[in-house]
C-alpha cells in the first residue's frame, strides 16, 4: 500500500486556491489522484515520522508548498529509476529551499552551492527499505521542514534519484502571488499533450530521434486507446523482427526490401512499447526484464536470417558472419551494462579535484561530460552515433540488407561494430583507471562472473582481470587454430582442446579473489569472450554445422543477458542459475565430448539442456513464485 503525506508545515499551509480550496488539501487531493492508496496530513514532522514508521510500503512526502500538474506527482510516484526518487526543479531556491547537486541521474550532494544543479522540488517517494533513514531523519529534523527532512535523509547515506519536470509544471510557493502565477503556469499547458511527449526519451540515439520519435508517438497513442499493454506491444515487435528474419533468409529484392521495412517497423514498435509503459506508467520488473531480453533476441534472431541468406545465396561463411557478429555484439552488451554500473558507482563517489583535472583519463572525463551538455551540436550526436548503439545498428541491416544484399549486412555490422568497440573501449579503459571504482565488490561476484562449482575449487590469484583476458586469448588462439585445419583439410590435435581448456580454466583461479582493480569491470566480459570462442573453436574442430554452433551460442547469450537485465532491474539471481554449471563447467563437457568425437550430440544435448533450464527459470521467477508470495499474501496470519 502507497502511503502519502502532505507536511503541513511554513507558511504555504494556509495558502487558498482561486476556487477556495486550501493549498493542503489541493495536493493531498493530487496525491490520490496520482495513485496513493491512503493519503495522511502531518502537522509537523514528528507525526510524519510516527506515520512513517507504521508504513509498509512506497511513502510520497511533500510540502504544502507545492503547485504542480498532477501528472508530475505521478511520475514521482511511479518513476522505475529507483526506490527513492526526489523532485528536482530548476527553478532559483528561495530561503530555506535546499540545493541539489546531481550526476547520472542521481542526487550526490545537497545545499553544495557551488556544484548545485537544481533545487528541492519540495516532494520525493521513498521506497519501503529506505523507510527507517526517513523516519530517523524526521526526527533528527524534527521543527524543520520538507527541506530538511530531504537533507537529512541524504545525510544518512540513502541513494536518492532525481526526478527532473519537463513540459510540465511544478512551482513551489510561498505566497499569494506565487501561488497565482504558478496556477497560470500549470492552465496554461495542455497536461495530456504534454504526458504524450514525454513518453519519448529525452536523449536518444540520432536515428531514433529523427526517423522513429518523429511519429511513434501517434502509434503509443493509438496503442493506448484500443487498450494494447507494453508486453503486447513488445510481442508484436518480435514477430516483425522474425518476418524480417525469414525474409533475409529466403532471399530475392522483393524479400530482401520488405524484410528491411518489416525490420524498420519492428524498430518502430520496440520504442513504442517503451514509450507506451511512460506514457500509461505501467511499468513492472517483468516488463523491464522482457523488453531487454526480447531486444537482444530479435537483433540474434536477424543475425540468424541474415547468415542463412548469405549462405543460400552461395557464400560459404555466410554462418560464420552471424556468428561472429552475435558474439561481438554480445561481449560489448557485457562491457556497456558493467561500464554503466562503474560510472553510476562514480557519481556517488564524486573525486577530489586536481590542478591536473586527474589526468589524461579525468580530462576525457571532463570533455564527455561537455560533450554530452551540448544537446544537439554536431559533436553531441556524433559521440552517440560512433558508438553503434541499436537504432543505428538495425537501421544499417535493413538498408543494407535491402539495397546489396544479406553478405554486405552482415559485414557491415562487423566493420562497424569492431570500430566503435575498439573506439568505446579504449576511451572507457582511460577513464575508469581515473576514476578506480571497485564496482564488482558491490554485487554477487560470483554470480556475474558466471562461476559453477569447479571455479570455487580451484586456487586463488590475485589478478582476475589477467587470467580472464589470457583464457580468452587462448580461446581465441584455439580457434584460429582450428579454421586454419579444417581449411586445410586436417584435424585439430585432441591435446590441443585439453591444453586450451587448462588455460581457459586459469580463469576459474580469479573466483575467490577481490575484485577490486580499477579495470576488474571488463572480467564479465572477458569471460564471456573466452567460453564463446572456445564453444565456437569446439564446434569448428567437431565439424559441427554452423546453425548448431550459433544455436548454442545463442543460447549463451540468453543466459548471461537474464543476468545482466537482473542487473539493470535490481533483481535477484534467476532461481536455477546453480543447475547451469558455470562457465568453466560447461566448457569441460564440451571438451570432453569433442575429444569423444560427438561434438554435435554435445553441443545439440548442453543447448538444449541450457535453453530448458532458462525457460524453466523464467517461469519460476515471473509465473510461480510471484503466485506464491500473492497466495502467502492472501493467507490468514
Amino acid at each position: 500500500m502507497t502511503l502519502a503525506i502532505v507536511l503541513a508545515a511554513g507558511p504555504a499551509a494556509g495558502l487558498t486556491t482561486d476556487g477556495g480550496e486550501r493549498l493542503v488539501d489541493r495536493i493531498a487531493g493530487q496525491w490520490r489522484r496520482a495513485g496513493a492508496d491512503e493519503v495522511r496530513v502531518a502537522a509537523d514532522l514528528s507525526e510524519l515520522a510516527d506515520l512513517v514508521a507504521a508504513a509498509t510500503g512506497p511513502v510520497l512526502v511533500s510540502g504544502a508548498d507545492l503547485v504542480a500538474h498532477t501528472a508530475v506527482l505521478k511520475h514521482l510516484a511511479t518513476s522505475p529509476v529507483g526506490p527513492t526518487v526526489a523532485l528536482v526543479l530548476t527553478d532559483p531556491p528561495a530561503a530555506g529551499q535546499a540545493t541539489v547537486r546531481e550526476e547520472r541521474g542521481q542526487v550526490v550532494a545537497v545545499d553544495d552551492p557551488e556544484g548545485a544543479t537544481g533545487v528541492f522540488g519540495g516532494a520525493l517517494r521513498v521506497g519501503p527499505a529506505d523507510l527507517p533513514a526517513l523516519a530517523a531523519a524526521a526526527r533528527t529534523a524534527a521543527g524543520g521542514g520538507v527541506d530538511r527532512l530531504f537533507a537529512d535523509l541524504a545525510g544518512c547515506g540513502t541513494l536518492i534519484f532525481a526526478h527532473r519536470v519537463r513540459l510540465l509544471v511544478a512551482h513551489r510557493v510561498g505566497d499569494a502571488a506565487e501561488l497565482a502565477a504558478a496556477q497560470a503556469a500549470v492552465a496554461a499547458v495542455d497536461e495530456d499533450r504534454a504526458e504524450l511527449k514525454l513518453s519519448v526519451k529525452e536523449r536518444d540515439d540520432f536515428f531514433t530521434t529523427f526517423f522513429v520519435s518523429t511519429w511513434s508517438p501517434y502509434v503509443t497513442k493509438a496503442a493506448a486507446r484500443i487498450g494494447l499493454g507494453p508486453t503486447a506491444v513488445t510481442m508484436i515487435s518480435v514477430a516483425f523482427a522474425v518476418a524480417a528474419a525469414v525474409l533475409f533468409g529466403v532471399g530475392g529484392r522483393l524479400a530482401l526490401v520488405a524484410g528491411g521495412v518489416l525490420l524498420y517497423l519492428g524498430f518502430v514498435l520496440d520504442c513504442v512499447d517503451g514509450q507506451l509503459a511512460r506514457y500509461t506508467r505501467h511499468f513492472s520488473a517483468w516488463g523491464g526484464w522482457l523488453d531487454t531480453m526480447a531486444d537482444r533476441a530479435k537483433e540474434y534472431l536477424v543475425y540468424a536470417g541474415l547468415g542463412y541468406g548469405a549462405t543460400h545465396a552461395g557464400f560459404r561463411y555466410g554462418w560464420a558472419l552471424a556468428i561472429a557478429a552475435m558474439t561481438l555484439q554480445t561481449v560489448r552488451h557485457m562491457t556497456d551494462t558493467w561500464y554503466g554500473v562503474l560510472h553510476d558507482e562514480a557519481a556517488r563517489r564524486p573525486r577530489a579535484a586536481t590542478g591536473d583535472a586527474g589526468g589524461i583519463g579525468g580530462k576525457l572525463n571532463a570533455a564527455s561530460t561537455k560533450v554530452q551538455a551540448d544537446t544537439g551540436s554536431v559533436s553531441y550526436w556524433l559521440k552517440r552515433t560512433v558508438v553503434f548503439p541499436i537504432g543505428e545498428r538495425w537501421a544499417l541491416m535493413a538498408v543494407a540488407a535491402a539495397l546489396f544484399g544479406p553478405l554486405v549486412a552482415l559485414c557491415a555490422v562487423l566493420v562497424w561494430g569492431v570500430l566503435a568497440f575498439a573506439y568505446t573501449g579504449a576511451l572507457r579503459t582511460l577513464r575508469a583507471r581515473w576514476m578506480r571504482v571497485p564496482v564488482l565488490t558491490t554485487v554477487d561476484t560470483g554470480l556475474h562472473r558466471d562461476d559453477g562449482p569447479l571455479a570455487r575449487t580451484l586456487p586463488t590469484t590475485r589478478r582476475p582481470l589477467v587470467v580472464a583476458v589470457f583464457g580468452a586469448v587462448v580461446a581465441a588462439a584455439l580457434l584460429l587454430w582450428a579454421l586454419l585445419a579444417v581449411h586445410r583439410g586436417g584435424d585439430l590435435p585432441g591435446w590441443a582442446l585439453g591444453v586450451a581448456l587448462a588455460a581457459l580454466l586459469g580463469a576459474a583461479q580469479g573466483a575467490r579473489a577481490a575484485h577490486d582493480g580499477p579495470l576488474d569491470w571488463l572480467v564479465p566480459a572477458a569471460l564471456r569472450a573466452g567460453e564463446y570462442l572456445f564453444a565456437i573453436a569446439v564446434g569448428v574442430a567437431g565439424r559441427v554445422s554452423p546453425w548448431l554452433i550459433f544455436g548454442y551460442v545463442f543460447v549463451l547469450t540468453l543466459h548471461h543477458y537474464d543476468l545482466t537485465a537482473r542487473l539493470e532491474k535490481r533483481q535477484a539471481a534467476p532461481p536455477l542459475h546453480a543447475a547451469t554449471l558455470g562457465w568453466e563447467g560447461r566448457s569441460a563437457l564440451l571438451t570432453i565430448g569433442s575429444i569423444a568425437g560427438i561434438a554435435s550430440i554435445a553441443l545439440a544435448t548442453l543447448g538444449t539442456y541450457l535453453l530448458v533450464v532458462f525457460v524453466a527459470s523464467v517461469v519460476l521467477a515471473w509465473v510461480v513464485l510471484p503466485a506464491r508470495v500473492r497466495g502467502g499474501d492472501r493467507s490468514p496470519g
